[in-house]
C-alpha cells in the first residue's frame, strides 16, 4: 500500500471513531473509559493514556510538577532498565530483574554509545560518577524527584519491571501525559488506575498554584480520538 494511501485508511478509521464522542461533552470516568475502549480500532493492543492539563506555570522552578506513583493494575507495558549499582545494591538490582546493572564499566558503554534501556536508576553514591553523563542523557539520566535515585533498588526495579511505575512530569503546555494502562484492560482497572494518578497529582500540588489546578483530563488510546472527563466527577473518584 502506497504511503498516501495509507494515511487516507489512517484518516478514515479515525474519521469513524471520532464520530463515536459527542463533541463538547465531558463524560463520567467510566463512560470516558468505556468510549475509549470501543474507539480502539487498531490491530494491537492499544494503549490507553491520559492528559492532564494542570493550573501551573511550569516556567516557575515551584511550580514544576514532577515525580512517580504504582498503578494498582499496571500499564502492560514493561520497560528495560540499567541501574547504576556497586556490590550488594548491584546484586538486589540483579536479583530484582534488571536488564543492565553496572557501576564504571556501565558509565563506559553509554559514553560508547550503548542506549538499549528504556529506565535508568541509580544508588546516591553512584550520582558522582554518574554525573558525566549528563550532558549525554539529558532528561533521561536519574534523578531523585522522579524516583530514579534510590537506595531501594529492589522496590524500584520491581515496580519498573512489573509495568506498575509511572513517571509523570509537567510539560511546557502544563500538561501531565501519562499512560494507565491498555485497551484490553476491563475499563474499572483503567479507572481505578487513573483515580491513583489525579490522586497523586493533587498530592503534588504546588503550594504556589493558586486557582483551579486540575482544569482538564482527556483520556485516548493510541491513535484514536480524545474523550473529555468530567474533571469534577473524576476528582471525586479519587478519594
Amino acid at each position: 500500500m502506497r504511503k498516501q494511501d495509507r494515511k487516507h485508511v489512517v484518516s478514515a478509521r479515525f474519521k469513524t471513531e471520532a464520530a463515536k464522542v459527542t463533541k463538547n461533552t465531558q463524560y463520567e470516568p467510566l463512560a470516558a473509559l468505556e468510549l475509549v475502549k470501543a474507539t480502539a480500532s487498531t490491530k494491537f493492543d492499544s494503549t490507553v493514556d491520559v492528559a492532564i492539563n494542570l493550573g501551573v506555570d511550569p516556567r516557575q522552578g515551584d511550580q514544576m510538577v514532577r515525580g512517580t506513583t504504582d498503578l494498582p493494575h499496571g500499564t502492560g507495558k514493561s520497560q528495560k532498565v540499567a541501574v547504576f549499582a556497586k556490590g550488594a545494591n548491584a546484586d538486589a538490582a540483579t536479583a530484582a530483574g534488571a536488564d543492565e546493572v553496572g557501576a564504571d564499566e556501565l558509565i563506559a558503554k553509554i559514553q560508547n554509545g550503548w542506549r538499549d534501556f528504556d529506565v535508568l536508576v541509580a544508588t546516591p553514591d553512584m550520582m558522582p560518577a554518574v554525573g558525566k553523563l549528563g550532558r549525554i542523557l539529558g532528561p533521561r539520566m536519574p534523578n531523585p524527584k522522579s524516583g530514579t535515585v534510590t537506595t531501594d533498588v529492589t522496590r524500584v526495579v520491581t515496580a519498573i519491571k512489573k509495568a506498575t511505575r509511572v513517571a509523570y512530569r509537567v510539560d511546557k503546555g502544563g500538561i501531565i501525559h501519562a499512560p494507565i494502562g491498555k485497551a484490553s484492560f476491563p475499563t474499572e482497572q483503567l479507572s481505578e488506575n487513573m483515580a491513583v494518578l489525579i490522586s497523586t497529582l493533587v498530592k503534588a500540588k504546588p503550594s504556589s498554584s493558586k486557582g483551579r489546578y486540575i482544569q482538564k483530563i482527556t483520556v485516548s488510546s493510541s491513535m484514536g480520538p480524545g474523550v473529555s472527563v468530567d474533571v469534577a466527577v473524576a476528582q471525586r473518584v479519587d478519594k
